[in-house]
């Protein structure tokens, strides 16, 4: 049942074939049953709550341009090479693209070329002829297997939501983009502090070591106490602890952002102050309704509640009649070398039609399921739109505040270490204990490390106010629609 017969007359049957075949194409799938797309109105308040000066906005600002730091340049350029959530949300996509392929395919009609043949033997006692008998029967041709006309637009509507799959997995492929380049951001701002409190700290153990060598001769001359003595060496151990545990802690920073960036790189201690203007740009929030555009989350839940409302179209064409269609075309022979002989074509068309009348209620739940997890999806997109509009009042008021406890920190350090050197001239001078000197150079040291802390979080903020608007997603992949 498939190759033609190389007649005129042939030809010209196989044409009227092809164009009735387009105009069933045209007809076919020309209704759809999906309830028409209306987006749900925003569960937020119109404005965040925190006031938003004027800034780039994180969208239009890529993360070469936002984050000037050669170093974090190259690890979030590795990370989005090689991090492997990255490519597992890329082949999640191309599982997508397939699977849209598939039921794409599912609207045209499946043409297949065959070929076959037979020979059987009767015997004569189960022959009308009362005579053996030998027949052979041999056919080639064109032949179209049960392709379903889609009046009720059931094909159409999974094809539709196959898209809309799609299309939710790129964008949940930028989401997670999103979230790498924040994530390594963090994580490099996370070492550099650590680095930072290193330094910090192994300047006071060489400071406080000295001290306790100068302390150690003055005992050793009889000018202080033991007392004296032993407070220089618990400052030194405090400092010397300390020290220890940041350089633990920096090393398992390390090894986290090493997995983040997905292979080997170069992260040797960084000693110099971090430049918070490498990071600390004004960003423009806008209004919570840009977010829908702007983060590629956001963008992923629509496409699944668009899927789920094809879905809804999908079901309630299941109730009508569905319409399929069986044909070949070709040549027909008893002997072989007769196949391609005139007269010897061959055709059959067979229309079916199935009405449902009992099923026990399968359409009608299969109707219920679709419906239920349309709104389940809508639940969902009010959910993702809801913490989303949280993640962006959270980072402006903490780069507020922290902004805030960044200029006390400073404030308290100068403060700190004035009373830090007004303790060691008054023991110097007779007019105060060690313990006061002790207790001044502990505070410094805690004080230096806090706001260190305290300047990272305020830079972090900023990342995840970046992160939150949608800034630092890759670019969209294309994807065939129709």
């Amino acid at each position: 049942m498939i190759m033609p017969v190389p007649a005129l007359s042939a030809c010209a049957r196989m044409a009227a074939l092809a164009t009735a075949l387009a105009t069933t194409l045209a007809l076919a799938g020309c209704a759809s049953m999906a309830p028409p797309y209306a987006p749900p109105p925003l569960p937020v308040a119109a404005q965040y709550p925190e006031t938003d000066p004027a800034g780039a906005h994180a969208a239009d600002l890529a993360w070469q341009a936002y984050f000037a730091d050669a170093r974090l340049q190259a690890l979030i350029a590795q990370a989005l090479a090689s991090n492997r959530d990255i490519r597992i949300a890329a082949l999640r996509v191309e599982e997508a693209r397939a699977a849209y392929g598939i039921q794409r395919a599912e609207q045209f009609p499946t043409i297949a070329l065959g070929a076959s043949g037979s020979r059987a033997r009767v015997p004569g006692d189960l022959s009308v002829t009362g005579r053996p008998m030998t027949s052979a029967q041999y056919q080639t041709g064109l032949n179209v297997s049960a392709w379903e006309l889609d009046f009720w637009g059931r094909v159409r509507s999974l094809k539709d939501s196959a898209l809309q799959t799609l299309l939710a997995s790129d964008e949940a492929r930028r989401a997670v983009g999103v979230a790498l380049v924040a994530q390594v951001a963090n994580g490099y701002l996370g070492l550099r502090e650590l680095d930072e409190r290193v330094a910090l700290a192994r300047a006071t153990v060489d400071s406080r070591a000295e001290s306790l060598r100068i302390f150690t001769r003055r005992f050793e001359v009889g000018s202080i106490s033991k007392l004296d003595l032993t407070q220089v060496e618990t400052l030194l151990s405090q400092a010397l602890s300390l020290s220890a545990q940041l350089e633990q802690a920096r090393a398992m920073q390390a090894h986290a952002l090493a997995q983040l960036v997905g292979g080997p790189v170069d992260l040797v201690p960084d000693t110099r102050r971090f430049d918070d203007a490498s990071v600390l740009q004004p960003l423009h929030a806008g209004l919570p309704s840009a977010l829908l555009a702007q983060r590629p989350d956001l963008v992923a839940a629509e496409h699944q509640l668009r899927a789920a409302q094809a879905n809804i179209g999908a079901a309630r064409a299941a109730f009508f009649p569905t319409i399929s269609l069986t044909a070949a075309y070709g040549t027909a022979s008893a002997e072989l070398s007769g196949l391609f002989d005139s007269g010897s074509g061959a055709w059959n068309f067979a229309p079916r039609l199935v009405l449902p009348i009992f099923d026990a209620g399968r359409i009608r739940a299969n109707m219920d399921l679709a419906e239920v997890r349309r709104d389940v999806a809508v639940a969902n997109y009010e959910k993702s739109v809801q913490g989303a509009f949280r993640e962006v009042a959270d980072a402006l008021s903490n780069r507020r505040w922290l902004a805030l406890q960044v200029d006390i920190g400073k404030t308290t350090l100068a403060a700190q270490s004035e009373r830090a050197r007004l303790a060691k001239l008054r023991y110097d001078n007779g007019a105060a204990p060690y313990l006061e000197v002790l207790d001044a150079q502990r505070d410094l040291l805690t004080v230096e490390q806090q706001l260190v802390q305290t300047r990272r979080a305020l830079l972090s903020s900023q990342v995840s106010l970046y992160a939150a608007l949608g800034g630092g997603a890759p670019a969209a992949s294309a994807a065939s629609t129709h």
